[in-house]
């Protein structure tokens, strides 16, 4: 009997283990900041439906303040709105600085939350707004295999926010994240990418 309390213990251990290392980040991860980044990303996975029906998506944004007020929230526009450079993350950025009148978000110690990791192009608008953390959920790899999205060439993103002051924590409750992509393609929603000859 104490061998199998001693196993499943050890079993329970394991696994609490693996489930918090799934969460990645350029910082000591801080388990307030996770768990605040969960309740946050799962809401906005859950409002993906919403916005899809809608024509946006199927990627969903939101900024938040040091004290956790909303600031902004979009979707993805690209089809809708016709413009390859309307992802959620540059939306959000763009809704931001007009409510808060500024290009520089920077003092406004403010925190960007993505259903997932953002792309080349996300990467450049992020680190150029001013904002300070970036939390997201699923990671670019999952969002290739799901959707055939380029998320393009970033190389040591991670090192390279962390050299410019910008804390980011990935992997967020990502399973979720992956369903609804999931349901997007499998709807027949279009996934936005352009057309390129084949070698």
């Amino acid at each position: 009997m104490k061998k199998f309390a001693a196993l499943l213990f050890l079993s329970i251990a394991l696994l609490s283990n693996t489930v918090s290392a799934k969460v990645i980040s350029n910082e000591k991860i801080n388990n307030q900041k996770v768990e605040q980044a969960k309740k946050i990303i799962v809401g906005l996975q859950k409002d993906m439906k919403s916005y899809t029906a809608k024509g946006s998506g199927p990627f969903v944004a939101a900024i938040y303040d040091k004290n956790g007020n909303l600031v902004a929230k979009t979707a993805n526009s690209v089809v809708n709105e016709t413009c390859s450079n309307n992802h959620a993350e540059m939306n959000v950025i763009k809704a931001a600085e007009k409510k808060l009148g500024t290009y520089d978000l920077a003092p406004y110690d403010l925190r960007l939350y993505v259903t997932a990791e953002p792309c080349i192009m996300c990467l450049g608008g992020i680190m150029w707004s001013g904002i300070k953390e970036v939390y997201y959920g699923v990671p670019s790899k999952s969002v290739e295999e799901i959707t055939g999205f380029d998320e393009g060439f970033k190389p040591h993103w991670f090192k390279e926010f962390k050299k410019r002051g910008i804390v980011v924590y990935g992997n967020i409750e990502p399973e979720i994240g992956e369903q609804e992509l999931h349901n997007y393609v499998n709807d027949g929603k279009e996934v936005y990418k352009p057309s390129r000859k084949s070698e």
